[in-house]
């Protein structure tokens, strides 16, 4: 499960599409509906927010904001609108956006050379809407490859 820091729109369609898949699941998890995946490192930030559910939702809203500008047609009833807020900020450390970066760099190397051009120029990477970044090192929930 990789739930992206790193602004969406450097996402790939391969990319935009798991993500979609993946926040799903970890909405599922979040909300007691599923057995699997209840200790995925990727899922301490949201359990660490203030409200957890009101934190996956408005994620999974700006997941689902990045695919109508593509022009993409996911399911929008999966998301509880009601439980959106935009006013939550998560922190995430520079090391962090960076890493995921380069992480999403090499992979689009295999996958979509043309997507690595269309970013491969950005030094540093914008969080998606819900973090805020701040000065520090690769998280420590991270598995490092």
């Amino acid at each position: 499960m990789r739930l992206w820091s790193i602004n969406f729109s450097y996402l790939d369609q391969v990319g935009i599409v798991a993500l979609w898949r993946e926040s799903l699941l970890a909405k599922a998890v979040l909300e007691g509906k599923t057995k699997g995946y209840k200790m995925h490192p990727q899922l301490e930030r949201f359990k660490k927010s203030e409200n957890q559910i009101e934190s996956i939702n408005t994620y999974l809203s700006y997941v689902l904001e990045e695919s109508v500008l593509r022009g993409y047609k996911f399911n929008n009833g999966k998301i509880n609108f009601g439980e959106i807020n935009p006013g939550i900020k998560i922190e995430v450390t520079e090391g962090q956006l960076d890493y995921e970066f380069l992480h999403l760099k090499n992979k689009l190397k295999v996958r979509s050379p043309e997507d690595l051009k269309r970013i491969n120029h950005i030094k540093f990477a914008k969080p998606c809407k819900l973090f805020v970044s701040v000065k520090g090192p690769v998280e420590a929930w991270e598995r490092m490859r």
